[in-house]
């Protein structure tokens, strides 16, 4: 079982205030958690999911994927 981390450890680990943390899941947005009674946790696949999932291409990043000229 990994290791659950709280909503302040969460949003270190993002590097945003734990107030957005609080906010996204008030919005039904940001990473997966879980309730455990009144308490809210995540775990670090999870964030790290959140993340990857959010990479934005730059037209570098797609040419160099694809095989392309990087200038």
């Amino acid at each position: 079982m990994s290791k659950k981390l709280n909503t302040i450890e969460a949003a270190e680990y993002l590097g945003v205030k734990r107030g957005t943390m609080e906010v996204w899941r008030s919005l039904g947005k940001g990473p997966r958690f879980s309730k455990l009674g009144t308490r809210v946790v995540y775990e670090i696949q999870d964030l790290d999911s959140f993340v990857s999932d959010r990479k934005v291409e730059t037209c570098d990043t797609f040419n160099f994927k694809k095989g392309g000229v990087h200038a």
